[in-house]
């Protein structure tokens, strides 16, 4: 039987990888010549920053999986953690197609009310779970803000 760790890794990479793939050049050469904060100073790390949250989403979605399966299988919990990684992933297509800022911030803002139902509901199922979906709790709050004050400075 395939382990459950190894199903949940597979479908996150196939979906990350696969909503990535909707990204243009055109819209990344748009995004580039907006312009930016000049306190925004960690851009570099950003994907960094993303591949730990991710990792840790897997992670909490595993930890889910295996706590709730004893009980019953958690199917809906299973499909919350991928609209949250569709939602997150199409961020950035989005902005691209649209060439709007707006629309960024307002699926950032989306994506995190996702992010604290879902902590919500797995508290009562795993502590641990939930401790794992805080690194994405405080930093979509961010990447939205940064967002917003682009959209500010790119009307």
């Amino acid at each position: 039987m395939i382990k459950s760790w190894l199903i949940i890794g597979i479908v996150a990479v196939l979906v990350a990888v696969g909503l990535a793939r909707l990204n243009t050049p055109e819209g990344y050469r748009w995004f580039n010549r907006q312009r930016r904060p000049v306190w925004l100073t960690f851009e570099r790390l950003i994907p960094v920053i993303w591949t730990a949250i991710f990792i840790s989403g897997a992670w909490s979605a595993y930890v889910v999986w295996e706590a709730a399966s004893t009980k019953s299988q958690p199917w809906g919990l299973m499909a919350l953690y991928l609209l949250l990684e569709v939602v997150i992933m199409a961020y950035t297509p989005s902005m691209f197609w649209f060439r709007s800022l707006r629309v960024g911030t307002i699926i950032g803002a989306v994506g995190w009310f996702l992010g604290a139902i879902l902590a919500t509901l797995v508290f009562p199922i795993s502590i641990m779970a939930m401790i794992l979906l805080i690194p994405y709790l405080l930093w979509s709050p961010i990447g939205t803000y940064v967002t917003w004050v682009m959209e500010k400075l790119n009307p």
